[in-house]
């Protein structure tokens, strides 16, 4: 009943309802899943969340990040969920081209210390 809601999303899950009929059909399991929330919520328990590094780092990236020393400082300046926003932005493309023109769009925003949707 849980779906994931893109392959990017970590933790978060949601459940979908066409209409009412779906809700009500679902309401015992619905007030189960709410009280096994609450009890992980009181528990403590977190959800392990994959590192910034772990994140793939486009070719063309690493490379404008290896030879603009003021663009590497500016990103790892940057607050983790902007990096992790850029880099899926950059490996979302398919083409060379393509992820150099998001990458070029991009550095003014990283050098002013901006995130992607800022």
């Amino acid at each position: 009943m849980l779906i994931q809601q893109t392959e990017n999303v970590q933790a978060a899950r949601q459940m979908r309802f066409v209409n009412l009929m779906d809700l009500l059909e679902k309401e015992a399991i619905l007030k189960t899943y709410i009280h096994e929330a609450i009890e992980v919520e009181k528990a403590g328990l977190k959800v392990e969340l994959k590192q910034t590094s772990e994140f793939k780092m486009v070719e063309e990236f690493q490379h404008r990040l290896d030879t603009f020393p003021a663009l590497k400082t500016a990103f790892e300046g940057l607050t983790p969920g902007r990096q992790r926003g850029y880099l899926l932005h950059f490996s979302q493309a398919k083409q060379a081209k393509t992820r150099e023109s998001r990458i070029d769009k991009s550095i003014p925003q990283i050098l002013n210390g901006k995130g992607l949707d800022d």
